[in-house]
This record gives structure tokens, C-alpha cells and sequence, in this order.
């Protein structure tokens, strides 16, 4: 098959008298092109390459703040991606601070929490049985504190 833009040399009709026979193919003729091609991109500079973990580090910084145990093993896992790179890698460092900072704030917390909830369920059970003994009427002094017997209700 011939190519339309480039076609084939034409054929000599032949020497004797005879009739030249049709084409077996009449291809229409291409049609112009009607829009030119783009020209070729510009040379610039290379784009900035990816500093592996990087991306990971920065959600690792916020996840930190809501969840930080998670945050803490993102943070560490973004760290080990970075310096297998052989790149630093800020975020994660961060992540890694500030998940470990409020893991601990949050343990002294719950212990405090779980402290008070203690004292208080110890500060209640002996109110209720200085009430008992005076028949729930009157005022009874416990730990140091005043209680009004008549306002304690119990239930059956």
C-alpha cells in the first residue's frame, strides 16, 4: 500500500497501444493539516525532587495533636523513610516531640484523674456511713468537711 503523501513513482503505461488500465485504489487526497503542531515544551529548570517521608511527616505532625500514640509511630516511621533517603526531615522530628510530649501530659493526667475519682468515691463511702450511724439527720463532719445528712439520698 502506498503512502498518500509520498506516493509511489508512477508507472510508465505500456509500450504497445493498449488501454492504460484504472488504479486499483483511489485514495483521497489527505487533507491539510489545520492546526500547525505545538511547539516543543521550553527547557527549565528540573522539578524539585521528592525528599521521601516528608509528606508522611507533616501528617504525622497533625495526627499527632488528636491522636499522639499514632502520631508518635507515623512521626517515627517518616523519620526511618527520610534518613534511608539520606535527607533531614523536620516534620517528622516534630511529630515525633509533640506526640511524646502529650502521650506523657496525657498519662499524668489520667492519673490525676483516676486519683481524684478515688478520693472522691473513698470521701463519699465514709459520708454515707457517718450518715448512717446518725440516722441521716443532723450534720456529720468527714476528712475535715461538713455534710448535711437530710440532702443524701440513698436508693434501695
Amino acid at each position: 500500500m502506498t503512502d498518500p503523501q509520498n506516493p509511489a513513482a508512477p508507472v510508465p503505461p505500456p509500450a504497445s497501444g493498449a488501454p492504460v488500465p484504472p488504479p486499483a485504489y483511489d485514495a483521497p487526497p489527505a487533507a491539510p493539516e489545520a492546526y500547525p503542531s505545538a511547539p516543543p515544551a521550553p527547557y527549565g529548570a528540573p522539578a524539585a525532587p521528592t525528599i521521601p517521608g516528608k509528606t508522611l511527616g507533616i501528617v504525622a505532625l497533625i495526627v499527632a495533636i488528636f491522636a499522639n500514640v499514632i502520631g508518635l509511630i507515623l512521626g517515627i516511621v517518616a523519620l526511618v523513610q527520610s534518613k534511608k533517603a539520606g535527607y533531614k526531615n523536620g516534620p517528622a522530628v516534630a511529630a515525633i516531640i509533640v506526640g511524646a510530649v502529650l502521650f506523657v501530659i496525657g498519662i499524668i493526667v489520667t492519673i490525676i484523674v483516676v486519683g481524684a475519682l478515688v478520693a472522691a468515691g473513698g470521701f463519699a463511702s465514709e459520708a454515707l456511713r457517718a450518715c448512717e450511724a446518725v440516722d441521716f439527720s443532723g450534720v456529720v463532719t468527714v476528712q475535715g468537711v461538713s455534710v448535711d445528712c437530710s440532702t443524701i439520698q440513698t436508693t434501695p
